[in-house]
């Protein structure tokens, strides 16, 4: 009987332990990949959270700029509204409490309108314009009120064109 130790009985050992090694080193390879992904995965939703706190923000600063009682008063008064007048309330009962009155017409504001009027319009016409200077005729204006029809009239046109 031999009294040394088989190399062919530690072959199967030393393979098992080489593969347990490089699975366990694959298998963390792996793992960190996974970790770091997730990570970059996190910090972009990170960021995108940032971006849409900061938009929440600026929306609600907006929301708050355009709720308050003058920004609504004024744009109120833009849109034509004037403040009501005292209300009159109706009781369970069917009568009538309070005295009712009307809202005051809008008084005239002191800033020009947004659209001004026809007359204070200071371009010239295209009648105005194709006109050639000291041709001797004047352009008629286009009326633009309409008759008891519902058509609008035509404008008269000059002669010679």
């Amino acid at each position: 009987m031999p009294s040394g130790p088989s190399s062919a009985a530690r072959t199967p050992f030393v393979l098992l332990v080489v593969l347990l090694l490089g699975g366990g080193l694959i298998t963390l390879l792996l793992l960190n990949s996974a970790l770091n992904q997730g990570s970059f995965e996190l910090r972009e939703l990170k960021d995108r959270t940032t971006e849409l706190t900061d938009e929440e923000q600026a929306l609600q600063r907006d929301v708050d700029a355009n709720a308050a009682p003058d920004a609504l008063e004024r744009r109120a008064r833009e849109l034509g509204m004037v403040p009501g007048g005292s209300p009159a309330f109706l009781g369970p009962d069917g009568k009538v409490l309070g005295e009712p009155t009307v809202a005051a017409s809008p008084k005239p504001s002191r800033t020009p309108s947004r659209a001004p009027s026809r007359t204070d319009d200071p371009a010239p016409s295209r009648t105005e314009r194709s006109a050639a200077p000291g041709a001797g005729t004047t352009p008629t204006p286009t009326p633009t009120a309409t008759t008891p029809t519902g058509t609008t009239p035509t404008a008269p046109t000059t002669s010679g064109r």
